[in-house]
């Protein structure tokens, strides 16, 4: 490559843009985090300063650099991988990444950071001028959770991959090859079962959410329990990954997706409006 090949681009400083840039410019190196709302960019570097600020071991950073929409050409000019951290919408992520093509010389590598939309699904029925370069990079929140799902087509460049299993692995992430597109990934395809088990206990009236909650944690020692995963997460967003995944997958039941779809009516969709299966103080 003729360019600066270490940068890696964002698109989106929402907050899996703010986490990946701290993740990405852990190695000195330098990222640009791109989006058309200004005070959006200010919120995630507060959010970058904060993360950096909870290290036990200081790394070397590299510079952040806030750039509005309309100059996302200067970034893309100096980044080796763009990766888009639009909100889950589909619609909206086929016109980034189509405008990424666009504008992307044809060896950056692009990716999505969908949760539940292949990159397959994204770019299907679309022209491109480079079409083996799209990939998924899935990750996961908090950041103390550095597990990264990479995926591509049955297009992708057969180097991009093992590029990206090693770049991820020197930047702190702990990467894993999802070998054939799979909505859902790996991770969330085993914890969609986990959710729709829970949402039928509920349903079914065998057990409270505290209930459910304290037996997780008590079998599996681990944090947090389903109920209050999902409240974090944001019912209303479980609710519409369940419904993706019911348009694409055949056998998957109706009844949890009713079950939440009437508490998510009601206002109450977790953590960020202080009511979900348990209530949250301010």
């Amino acid at each position: 490559m003729t360019r600066i090949s270490n940068a890696v681009t964002l698109l989106g400083a929402g907050t899996q843009g703010s986490r990946l840039a701290y993740m990405w410019s852990r190695l000195g190196r330098p990222v640009y985090i791109v989006d058309k709302n200004s005070n959006q960019l200010s919120q995630a570097s507060s959010t970058i300063e904060k993360l950096r600020r909870k290290e036990s071991s200081p790394s070397e950073h590299g510079p952040i650099i806030e750039l509005i929409a309309a100059d996302l050409d200067k970034a893309l000019r100096e980044s080796w991988l763009v990766i888009e951290c639009v909100p889950e919408n589909l619609d909206c992520k086929r016109s980034i990444i189509k405008q990424l093509d666009n504008q992307a010389d044809p060896d950056i590598i692009i990716a999505s950071n969908s949760s539940s939309y292949s990159i397959t699904e994204a770019c299907d029925g679309l022209e491109f001028k480079a079409d083996d370069r799209f990939v998924n990079l899935h990750s996961f929140w908090p950041p103390e959770t550095r597990v990264l799902e990479i995926m591509g087509t049955d297009k992708t460049r057969p180097d991009i991959i093992p590029r990206l299993m090693d770049e991820s692995r020197e930047h702190g992430f702990q990467p894993f090859h999802v070998r054939k597109s799979s909505t859902g990934y790996i991770f969330n395809r085993i914890w969609a079962a986990i959710k729709r088990e829970t949402l039928m206990v509920l349903e079914e009236g065998i057990a409270t959410p505290e209930e459910v909650d304290q037996m997780y944690k008590a079998v599996l020692h681990t944090p947090k329990g389903p109920c209050e995963q999902m409240d974090v997460a944001g019912l209303d967003v479980i609710l519409a990954i369940e419904e993706h995944y019911a348009e694409v997958r055949s056998g998957i039941p109706d009844g949890p997706r009713k079950y939440l779809r009437e508490i998510v009516d009601r206002g109450h969709l977790g953590v960020k409006t202080g009511t979900g299966f348990f209530d949250y103080d301010e």
